[in-house]
């Protein structure tokens, strides 16, 4: 599988170290759809605050790519639903983490959840 990033720099505003425009992605045999995955124990019980939601939410992913033959380098898409604005630094950070650095298309979204202790959510695409 061969990525590519695709940044213009005419007509459109600057990337930033941790973010890009978008990622082409040639030469793959398989792609992997994540649902929402909630920063949940085993037991399905919530985290007791974001960061440790945040250290969930990337260990189930992290399981499910596993289980799929993938790792967090196969990632190629990231959607973060946040349930507070101001959550969207650590979010950030912990995404960088996960990733060791590496840059996919990235969103981040302020909602509502059913649950009041649910404070994150990630979907992700993965492609191998």
């Amino acid at each position: 599988m061969m990525l590519k990033i695709r940044n213009p720099n005419v007509g459109i505003y600057a990337v930033t170290n941790d973010y890009i425009h978008a990622l082409e992605v040639n030469d793959m045999q398989r792609i992997l759809f994540v649902s929402g995955t909630m920063g949940l124990d085993e037991n399905a019980v919530a985290g007791a605050d974001l960061a440790e939601q945040l250290q969930l939410v990337w260990q189930n992913i992290r399981a499910i790519l596993k289980n799929a033959n993938m790792t967090t380098d196969n990632i190629v898409r990231v959607t973060s639903y946040l349930r507070q604005a101001s959550f969207a630094e650590a979010n950030q950070n912990a995404r960088v983490t996960a990733l060791a650095g590496r840059t996919v298309p990235t969103t981040s979204i302020v909602v509502q959840t059913l649950e009041t202790d649910w404070l994150v959510e990630i979907e992700i695409i993965a492609a191998a």
